[in-house]
C-alpha cells in the first residue's frame, strides 16, 4: 500500500494525546466525493496508507477524492496517486503562504513553471489549493508573491481549461477583485467556504461553486449555516480538507474522506432535504467541475 508523504500536524496543541481516528459512519446509501483532501499528511498516532484511506472510503459508500497538493512535493505525490488510484483525481498547486517562502520571483516562476507541467496530466482536474491568504502571510514583498503566484495559477487553469480550487483566508475582497480583474477559469471553486450570504450572492453571479467542509457543523458558525442555505442547488459542493476541520461530533481528532457521510447528513439537515437528495445534487455538481473519475481526460 502506498504510504502518504510523513508531514505530522497538532490538532488541539497538545503533541502527547493520542490522535485516532472516529469510527466508521453508517454508509451512504448515495455515495458521494470529496472535493478536497490531504492524504499526503500523516494525520494520526497510526497514520493510514492510500489503500487504507480508500478501504475506508468504500465501506462507507464514498466514490472518489480529489487528493490536493500545496508544495511542488505534494503536488507531484498528488499527481502521481490519481494516475494509480481509480478512487483519486488530483489537484496540483503552490499554497499561497507558500510562494513567498521562494524569496524572489524569479524562484517562484520556476516552480509554477512545475506546476503548470503537472497540470498537463489527464488525471490533474484541478489547480489548487491556490489564492490569497491575508491571516499567515504578512509584508508588502511576501504579499506580492502571493498575489503573483495567484495570478499565475489562474492562467494555468484556463490554459489547460479544468477547474481551480481557491484559498481565501481573511482575503475575500482581493480574491474577488483578483478574479474579475484577470477572468476566473469556467470552473472555480471557494474551497472550505469561509464567507457570508454576500460572498454566495457574488460567487452565484459568476457562476463560481462553494463547497462546504466539516466546519459547517461548529455550533459558532451559523453564517456558513445560513451562506449553504443561501446557495442555488448547482452551486453545492462538499469536502473534508481533511486531516482538518472534522465534523462534530468528532472535532479535534484527525479527519479522513471516509468521515464525509457526517458533514453531509447535517447539510442536508440544514436544507431540510434527504440525504439522498442532496448526494445525488453534490455529484451531479462534482462531476461538472472535475469531469468522471472513470475516464483520464
Amino acid at each position: 500500500m502506498t504510504e502518504p508523504i510523513r508531514t505530522r500536524v497538532s490538532y488541539d496543541g497538545n503533541e502527547n494525546r493520542p490522535q485516532r481516528y472516529p469510527d466508521l459512519p453508517e454508509p451512504l446509501t448515495v455515495g458521494t466525493y470529496d472535493n478536497h483532501t490531504h492524504l499526503e499528511i500523516a494525520d494520526s498516532d497510526s497514520p493510514l496508507s492510500v489503500g487504507e484511506q480508500l478501504e475506508r472510503m468504500r465501506q462507507v459508500g464514498m466514490l472518489g477524492a480529489v487528493q490536493v497538493g500545496v508544495t511542488l512535493e505534494s503536488s507531484k505525490w498528488s499527481a502521481d496517486q490519481a494516475e494509480k488510484e481509480p478512487m483519486l483525481l488530483a489537484a496540483v498547486a503552490l499554497h499561497p503562504n507558500e510562494a513567498p517562502l521562494y524569496e524572489t520571483k524569479e524562484k517562484l516562476d520556476a516552480a509554477i513553471a512545475e506546476i503548470a507541467l503537472l497540470a498537463t496530466k489527464p488525471r490533474v482536474r484541478a489547480i489548487g489549493e491556490t489564492g490569497l491568504d491575508f491571516f499567515r502571510t504578512e509584508g508588502k514583498e511576501a504579499l506580492k508573491l502571493q498575489q503573483h503566484s495567484f495570478e499565475q495559477h489562474i492562467e494555468i487553469a484556463k490554459e489547460n481549461s479544468i477547474a481551480m480550487q481557491i484559498h481565501d483566508r481573511e482575503a475575500h475582497e482581493e480574491v474577488v477583485k483578483t478574479l474579475l480583474r484577470v477572468g476566473a477559469p469556467e470552473k472555480t471553486v471557494f474551497h472550505c467556504f469561509s464567507g457570508d450570504v454576500e460572498l454566495v450572492e457574488i460567487a452565484k453571479k459568476n457562476g463560481w461553486y462553494i463547497s462546504f467542509a466539516g466546519n459547517i457543523s461548529f455550533k459558532k458558525n451559523q453564517y456558513l449555516r445560513d451562506a449553504l442555505m443561501a446557495c442555488e442547488p448547482w452551486q453545492v459542493l462538499i469536502e473534508t480538507d481533511a486531516p482538518f476541520l472534522t465534523p462534530e461530533p468528532m472535532r479535534g481528532r484527525p479527519n479522513a474522506p471516509y468521515l464525509v457521510p457526517h458533514t453531509l447528513r447535517f447539510m442536508a439537515e440544514v436544507l431540510g432535504q434527504s440525504p439522498e437528495e442532496l448526494a445525488t445534487q453534490i455529484n451531479k455538481n462534482t462531476e461538472a467541475v472535475y469531469g468522471s473519475w472513470s475516464e483520464d481526460s
